[in-house]
């Protein structure tokens, strides 16, 4: 026999209706309330904070779909992104030594591993070769991520070796710099790499071949100082922070208050430090036009 219950107490069919319960809706506690879910891993864009999932984003080269923010983009990812079709990677056999037995909070190969482990790759620069529009070329990406993309000898040793192999192959060379500067736990070691940097970019220039810089959020010290300005293009992200010291040093040096947009992309071109400011979506079709110009290609 079917029967409900009312107040604890059993209700037969036979129940007058008007000692029956009036139905109601049960509203879940804030524990089982329902929530918006994914089914994949999203990004938050750190202008608008809309969450967009990571595929979305990949197809748009990480540019924020709802405000046109460029989001940082991993070296790998960018380096595949910008080739057609990469042909190989370069500096792999590169390793790190501690040769100053560095330590503040802990060990410098201890910050190597945890830099590895966190991002994946052996070391801040990623080189490859590869073609854009059939057009063979040489490109390097810092890996922000590894070490705030601090040039070490390492980054050095691939710096040098990926200038040399555009040199032999007689390619373009193609710079995306993105770098908090000098590792300061290899020391006067670290600093060398600017002169070693700057002497490969100046024989790639007496070959006769282009050497591109891409400047991309944010590039600061001995890699501003050195390699990321002396290319024969500069070009840069939108909204790009790119100096030597940081605001708040500058700030606390002339004791005066810097107002945005200092340091700022937009801020170097007006004043002619840069050459011009592309989006993201043109810069493959920039670079390409600005090669085939340079090297009088058809």
């Amino acid at each position: 026999m079917n029967q409900e219950v009312k107040s604890g107490k059993i209700l037969s069919p036979s129940t007058p209706w008007t000692e029956r319960g009036v139905p109601g809706i049960e509203v879940p506690d804030e524990q089982q309330a329902l929530k918006a879910t994914f089914t994949e891993p999203t990004v938050e864009c750190p202008e608008c904070h809309a969450l967009v999932t990571r595929t979305a984003m990949t197809f748009n080269a990480y540019v924020c779909p709802q405000c046109d923010e460029h989001l940082r983009m991993k070296a790998r990812d960018r380096l595949t992104w910008f080739f057609d079709q990469v042909k190989t990677e370069l500096g792999q056999e590169f390793v790190a030594k501690d040769p100053l037995k560095f330590v503040d909070s802990k060990p410098y190969p201890e910050r190597m591993v945890e830099a590895q482990k966190k991002t994946g790759e052996s070391e801040a620069l990623i080189v490859m070769q590869g073609t854009l529009k059939d057009v063979a070329m040489t490109a390097c990406a810092f890996e922000f991520d590894f070490m705030g993309g601090s040039m070490g000898t390492v980054v050095g040793d691939r710096f040098v070796q990926a200038a040399e192999r555009a040199i032999a192959l007689k390619q373009p060379f193609i710079c995306f710099a993105a770098s908090g500067g000098a590792r300061m736990q290899e020391g006067m070691l670290s600093l060398m790499q600017m002169a070693r940097t700057s002497a490969a970019i100046q024989r790639v220039k007496e070959a006769g071949l282009p050497y591109i810089v891409v400047l991309t959020h944010p590039v600061y010290g001995g890699v501003t100082a050195s390699l990321a300005m002396l290319g024969d293009v500069h070009i840069a992200e939108p909204k790009a922070m790119i100096g030597f010291a940081g605001k708040r040093v500058i700030e606390q040096t002339v004791r005066e208050k810097l107002e945005e947009p200092f340091q700022r992309a937009e801020y170097l071109l007006d004043h002619g430090v840069i050459d011009q400011i592309v989006h993201r979506h043109a810069l493959r079709d920039t670079v390409y036009r600005i090669v085939t110009k340079l090297m009088n290609l058809p």
